[in-house]
């Protein structure tokens, strides 16, 4: 338990899934201050591994915040209030790549960027995987988008040529490749 406490909270903007909330905060030292904090609904990261067991499929697809193209794992922002997270990730697999995980393997939980931001992020492996008829984009980036082979031996590679720059992706991968390779010890329940 912090010794911090937050005694006060204000809306200030709201911005489609996100908000903006000014938190007052008393310290342990009777010091009082603000923060402003993005709300986030929380996401999903799923990495689907290929049937050979060593390559993962990934999506290029436009990000507006960084005004290009970024390699990364299919992904999604937890909107259906009460689903599970591992029901939004196989939704996400389906509408990103036309996939269905035969099983999911939980391999992290993790703040996105907890020095402003409330987003929290459940990580994913996908194995088993049934292609379906195609993917079913919602968004024009999604449309867009489109789907790229990675031998999980390669994520270092393309971490050192900037080729990968998505953290929830470099995490993901990481983690992937040490379960396939029997290096990865689980989630404590």
């Amino acid at each position: 338990m912090s010794a911090f406490r937050v005694v006060g909270s204000t809306t200030v903007a709201e911005a489609g899934f996100l908000s903006i909330s000014e938190l007052r905060v008393d310290s342990p030292g009777a010091e009082s201050f603000t923060r402003h904090v993005v709300r986030h609904p929380g996401a999903v990261v799923v990495v689907p591994v290929a049937a050979d067991g060593v390559t993962a499929l990934l999506v290029r697809q436009y990000r507006a915040a960084t005004e290009g193209e970024i390699l990364e794992v299919p992904a999604g922002k937890r909107d259906v209030h009460g689903e599970p997270p591992e029901t939004t990730a196989a939704r996400e697999l389906e509408e990103e790549i036309g996939h269905r995980p035969g099983t999911l393997v939980k391999l992290a939980e993790f703040f996105n960027t907890p020095g402003f931001c409330d987003e929290y992020t459940y990580l994913f492996a996908a194995l088993e995987l049934t292609e379906l008829d195609g993917p079913r984009a919602t968004s024009a980036e999604e449309a867009a988008m489109t789907v790229q082979r990675v031998p999980l031996a390669d994520v270092e590679r393309l971490i050192a040529t900037r080729a990968l720059v998505d953290a929830k992706s470099i995490i993901g991968l990481l983690l992937t490749r040490a379960l396939v390779t029997g290096a990865y010890r689980g989630m404590e329940a």
